[in-house]
């Protein structure tokens, strides 16, 4: 089973950007976390980061081409305002999960908004980073069930 982990715009500043909403995890670790939660559990991840929605949108579709089984994204401010990242998914109809380290809910109203929420199987948001081997859970356990 092969996810595709997937992390927009300035999640790479991961430990450096504002600590007090994101913690001070740096993306490195993350990756590395995920990783072997990934690997405990036979999953094949592949980790992508970008600052370019094109960029985020080639590689949602790379996933499709590439066969695999489903997709952790967290979009970062993209969540707020692509569309293009909510077709991309929705084209592929990959079961995606949507990935939040803050509580979203609980903070400036524009970010209360997901266009891409609409294509996804479930959102997780405010658990920290810790939400990205929730959401890899989640994944695995969803498509053991539809087989």
């Amino acid at each position: 089973m092969k996810i595709y982990i997937i992390n927009g715009p300035n999640l790479n500043m991961l430990g450096v950007r504002e600590p007090d909403k994101y913690g001070s995890t740096s993306y490195a670790d993350v990756v590395n976390m995920i990783d072997g939660h990934c690997k405990s559990l036979g999953v094949t991840p592949v980790f992508y980061q970008s600052n370019h929605e094109g960029d985020l949108v080639d590689k949602i579709q790379e996933a499709y081409f590439e066969g695999a089984s489903g997709i952790v994204i967290n979009p970062g401010a993209y969540t707020h305002t692509s569309i293009a990242l909510l077709d991309a998914v929705s084209a592929t109809r990959l079961p995606t999960v949507e990935i939040h380290i803050s509580n979203v809910e609980e903070r400036e109203d524009f970010r209360q908004v997901s266009y891409i929420r609409a294509a996804c199987i479930k959102t997780i948001t405010g658990h920290g980073v810790s939400g990205y081997n929730e959401a890899v859970d989640f994944l695995v356990n969803y498509l053991k069930e539809e087989k």
